[in-house]
């Protein structure tokens, strides 16, 4: 007891007695309390703002849908009734054939990178980049380029343009988050084929990606229904005013988020009436592929882990 009552003098403190927080700590405590309530809030403020945007959505445009807003044309010339048939055919004919275009690119420049590229890797350093990049370039810059790559080439614009921006906004979204669900795949399935004397590239083929398909098809449809409601790049490459479907890629080609501005800006009530029938069913077309992608998700990556 001497010895312990003369070392707890010359330290200044006593050492069996209970831990407190020292003002240092108390400082720590309190910055961690106010980091912890200003993510709470801002969470809370996001789903508030989506709930009020989807309530809104909802009151104004659940009037005008019905199986003819659907199924039916807009009229010729903006006048009462018609539908929106043409503008769901063009925006899945758009959104698909980008999809297509950004879908394997995605996946390969995922595989490289997770598969083949070193740490110190020059080229994949410079993927990482780029696509940081490509994620953080605003839709319209993207909706420009494609003006000046394809629309002034072809004088006019065209669903393919449109295709293409859509392409470029999926693109970084598709091979990032492929990257994710493939380091999720456990290495011993790799050290495993590697054991077994298998090619890296059979190995991915017949193990990695078979165990990784539910996860990149969650990580490609979340990328689609984020470029599907892009109104930008639309409005730039293929900003076309016709009612009526061409099912030509490289002509103008209807689409709702063109048709729910020019709607919006017609003086006109039914075109007003249908801008928003329009804008509900695009966004319910939005939430559901994000709902049934993040579910998919939660149970790919169960099924990698286990």
């Amino acid at each position: 007891m001497t010895s312990t009552a003369h070392s707890s003098d010359r330290l200044g403190y006593d050492p069996t007695a209970p831990l407190t927080p020292s003002g240092n700590l108390r400082r720590r405590l309190v910055v961690s309390r106010i980091a912890q309530g200003g993510a709470v809030l801002a969470a809370i403020l996001a789903v508030a703002a989506l709930a009020v945007v989807t309530y809104d959505v909802i009151q104004q445009g659940a009037s005008a849908l019905s199986l003819g807003f659907l199924i039916h044309d807009p009229p010729q010339f903006g006048g009462a009734g018609g539908g929106i048939r043409s503008d769901i055919l063009g925006t899945a004919m758009i959104v698909v054939l980008g999809a297509l275009m950004a879908t394997p690119i995605g996946i390969l420049i995922a595989i490289y990178l997770t598969e083949f590229a070193s740490p110190r890797s020059r080229l994949g350093n410079a993927l990482r980049l780029g696509l940081d990049l490509m994620q953080g370039v605003p839709s319209i810059v993207v909706g420009i380029f494609v003006l000046g790559l394809i629309v002034d080439v072809q004088h006019k614009d065209s669903g393919f343009a449109g295709s293409v921006a859509l392409a470029i906004i999926m693109l970084p979204l598709i091979a990032r988050s492929t990257q994710e669900v493939l380091r999720l795949v456990p290495t011993a399935l790799r050290d495993a084929s590697d054991a077994l004397g298998v090619e890296r590239w059979r190995a991915i083929l017949t193990v990695i990606l078979p165990t990784a398909v539910g996860g990149i098809l969650t990580g490609s449809i979340l990328a689609i229904a984020r470029a599907a409601g892009e109104t930008a790049p639309l409005l730039v490459a293929d900003s076309t005013f016709g009612p009526h479907l061409t099912f030509n890629w490289f002509g103008p080609m209807p689409n709702i988020p063109v048709s729910i501005l020019t709607a919006s800006e017609a003086l006109n009530p039914a075109a007003y009436a249908r801008a928003w029938g329009a804008a509900l069913v695009l966004l319910a077309g939005i939430l559901l592929a994000n709902v049934g992608a993040r579910l998919l998700l939660a149970r790919s990556r169960r099924r990698i882990t286990g």
